[in-house]
């Protein structure tokens, strides 16, 4: 079976949905073909290690969680065509380092208050997205970003900031996209804020199509 690893540690904000997500992300690889691991270890990344795994999930990792010999060895394993996932804060996560941006496709700036909305799903042809409807009732944070990362990405899903409070990002506001910028397969999602979703149908498929993809499993 092939492996995934879900690195969690945070230097800065912590999700309290962190350990039910873990739990979830678990069940989910399982379901996908992949045994996971769940580290909030920076040693973990080290050539030796990553090469036992086909995807890496940054979950709700914030600030600064790597060490420049781990930061070397995990854009080298992505070079060479590991995939990756990232899952909200993750857009918040190694703010100085370019490469991470560059896979991540964003920066995470600000979000309003956690709130219902309706995602607007612009592909369903990809497996994180293929089984939404195209208007697809769900609560979060709507995490905003710069750049915006429409033009060099594939955008998957976005949010009319007509339907909620505080938005500031404007008429073009996407949530969750993919690419193959940075050597191997790249997917973020900006949703994944409340315990709530890890339990929600959809949100579960839309991760679980993400892990596919990302590993190349579809």
């Amino acid at each position: 079976m092939q492996r995934a690893l879900v690195y969690t540690r945070t230097t800065q904000y912590r999700h309290d949905s962190i350990p039910t997500a873990v739990t979830a992300v678990g069940e989910l690889g399982r379901d996908v073909g992949l045994e996971v691991d769940a580290t909030e270890e920076p040693a973990a990344f080290a050539p030796e290690a990553l090469a036992d795994y086909r995807v890496v999930v940054f979950l709700s990792t914030s600030g600064d969680v790597l060490s420049d010999e781990g930061r070397a060895a995990f854009s080298g394993w992505v070079r060479d065509g590991g995939g990756f996932v990232g899952v909200h804060l993750a857009a918040g996560t190694e703010p100085s380092w370019d490469f991470f941006g560059d896979l991540i496709g964003a920066r995470f700036t600000r979000h309003p208050p956690f709130q219902p909305a309706v995602v607007t799903v612009e592909d369903q042809r990809h497996p994180a997205t293929s089984h939404l409807p195209a208007q697809w009732s769900f609560s979060d944070e709507w995490y905003e970003f710069a750049p915006n990362p429409r033009g060099s990405v594939r955008v998957l899903a976005s949010v009319d900031e007509r339907g909620y409070e505080g938005g500031t990002m404007g008429p073009d506001h996407p949530l969750a996209w993919c690419h193959e910028n940075c050597g191997g397969r790249s997917f973020y999602t900006s949703l994944g804020h409340a315990e709530a979703a890890y339990a929600d149908p959809h949100f579960r498929a839309h991760l679980a199509g993400a892990l596919r993809w990302a590993a190349r499993l579809d």
